[in-house]
Parts: C-alpha cells; sequence; structure tokens
C-alpha cells in the first residue's frame, strides 16, 4: 500500500479475512427487515518497530481480535446501514479510533446474498488517516 524507498519507515499489515457477519443493510424493501449475510475482510497498515524479537511483546503490534471485533460486536446493534460502504466506514473509524498506529484501512465487503453464481459482488474501501 505504502511506496517504497528511503527514508520510508516500514510498517504491519494486519488481516483478518472472510468473516461472515449478519448486518441490517440495503435500500430495497426486501433487503431492509432482516440483516444480510456480508462477507468483510480487514487491512490495516500498523507503523510497526524497527526489529521484532522472539519476546516482542503484543504491545508492539495489534491484536488481531481487535480488527474481527470492529467488524462483529462494534457494529451498531439495530442499526441500519443504507449502504456497506457505510458499514466499511464504520469499521475504518473504529480501527482509527482504537489506536493511533493504524496509518490506513482496507475493508473489503462482498454481499453474499445478492450472488447467483457464486462471484463476489461487492465494494473496497480505503481510508487513510488525516
Amino acid at each position: 500500500m505504502r511506496p517504497e524507498g528511503p527514508g520510508l519507515n516500514d510498517y504491519l499489515e494486519l488481516e483478518v479475512h472472510d468473516l461472515e457477519v449478519p448486518v441490517l443493510t440495503g435500500i430495497y424493501s426486501e433487503e431492509t427487515h432482516l440483516p444480510q449475510p456480508l462477507r468483510i475482510s480487514i487491512t490495516v497498515g500498523l507503523d510497526c518497530p524497527a526489529h521484532f524479537s522472539p519476546d516482542t511483546s503484543l504491545a508492539a503490534s495489534k491484536n488481531y481480535l481487535d480488527l474481527k471485533r470492529a467488524a462483529t460486536s462494534a457494529l451498531p446493534a439495530g442499526v441500519h446501514f443504507t449502504l456497506i460502504e457505510g458499514v466499511a466506514d464504520h469499521i475504518a473509524e473504529t480501527l482509527m479510533l482504537q489506536d493511533s498506529r493504524v496509518q490506513w484501512a482496507k475493508i473489503k465487503i462482498v454481499k453474499l446474498a445478492i450472488s447467483e453464481n457464486g462471484e463476489a459482488i461487492g465494494m473496497t474501501l480505503l481510508r487513510h488517516r488525516r
């Protein structure tokens, strides 16, 4: 995600992919009553130390479960997101508010309910810290 070259800091990409999460989302009447299954994948770019030794503590990285929680329990219960872009935005903002070392978040969401032949129909949001 970040261009390579002299003078640039290292960063770490943490990933949690293919979470299946029921979310209230959609614009059509048949979508607005029940949660839809979404497949959510998250990648974040995290500032990191210059070296990870065998005894480096978790504080030098980020707990992967924080990424998972941002797409599951951190989504507000009972809130209807008109667009899945709003779901992605909420996840990215949650991750950036949790940890100032998160420099960017990439959230990919696939709407499983509208797939007819196994195709992945959805969107990807890449949000950079401002």
